[in-house]
């Protein structure tokens, strides 16, 4: 399945201000996405997030990070950026098939779930060289065209201003680079949504709560931002509007998750990729 809409101009410019900003944020308004909010709840669930995660997604999930992977069009020598990345699983699959050459970043605002993301990195693999820094995805903390691929998974809903995150995600891609949104979504099929609602809204809940033991408000968080999140063709307008081109939405696993990508426009002039080449060092520096 896919959605397009026609391209914009430009993409967008840097943001400035309070990287809270809510200017686009009024589809999630019934819930609370503040950044303290959000960042508290991260903190709380950080220690036992990876073995919930696995549970309740009976492991589905891992297979979803690899389907991602596989759709990235990646280059020697280019950096790919992984925003929203928390325990770091989707940035240190990608440096697991990055080509030789590939500086591998992975953002997050929640220092507890990046303390667990460096722990994660093993020598002698890929992965000893990821970059895991403290950044808010709706200011992120580099120029424009870095990238040339920018990812972020079961991130983008928790993002206080989704479009603001979109616009940043889309400014720091190289033109031609992919912007790739991997995130829960809603079954369409009659029988299969009632089901997939019940156990998001009673039984996820419950079993959440066993392993946050000190927020149990964060697993009732969870169906309702799913909830309450544009899904489908829905959220590709809203990439395309943020400055991509040939949004495509894929549903996997009867539609519990949709991979989205987006294409930056353009092409990098030479002073662009002189620029790209200058910055490459202050990118790929150790945390």
């Amino acid at each position: 399945m896919t959605a397009a809409a026609p391209p914009t101009a430009d993409p967008a410019s840097p943001s400035s201000g309070n990287a809270t900003s809510t200017g686009n944020a009024s589809h999630d308004s019934g819930l609370d996405k503040s950044n303290q909010r959000v960042r508290e709840m991260f903190r709380q669930i950080a220690p036992r997030y990876d073995l919930m995660n696995h549970v309740l997604s009976l492991n589905i999930d891992k297979y979803w990070r690899w389907r991602t992977v596989r759709r990235l069009n990646m280059i020697a020598g280019v950096p790919i950026l992984d925003t929203c990345t928390g325990t770091g699983d989707l940035a240190i699959a990608i440096a697991g098939k990055a080509p030789e050459g590939v500086d591998v970043v992975g953002s997050d605002f929640c220092h507890a779930m990046l303390e667990i993301a460096r722990d994660k990195r093993k020598s002698g693999t890929p992965s000893e060289d990821i970059n895991f820094l403290e950044a808010d995805s709706q200011k992120l903390p580099f120029g424009d065209n870095r990238f040339q691929c920018v990812t972020v998974a079961f991130g983008l809903r928790n993002v206080t201003d989704t479009d603001l995150g979109l616009r940043e995600m889309t400014r720091v891609c190289r033109p031609g680079g992919q912007v790739v949104v991997l995130e829960f979504s809603k079954p369409r099929l009659f029988g299969l949504r009632q089901i997939y609602g019940f156990y998001f809204r009673h039984v996820l809940p419950r079993i959440g709560q066993l392993f946050a033991r000190n927020d149990k408000s964060a697993y009732k968080y969870l169906p309702e931002s799913v909830g309450e999140f544009p899904d489908g063709a829905e959220l590709a307008e809203r990439m395309t509007a943020a400055g991509l081109r040939d949004v495509t939405f894929t549903p996997m696993t009867f539609g519990v998750c949709t991979l989205y990508i987006g294409v930056k426009p353009g092409e990098l002039t030479a002073d662009q990729l002189t620029a790209e080449d200058e910055s490459t060092d202050n990118v790929s520096s150790s945390s």
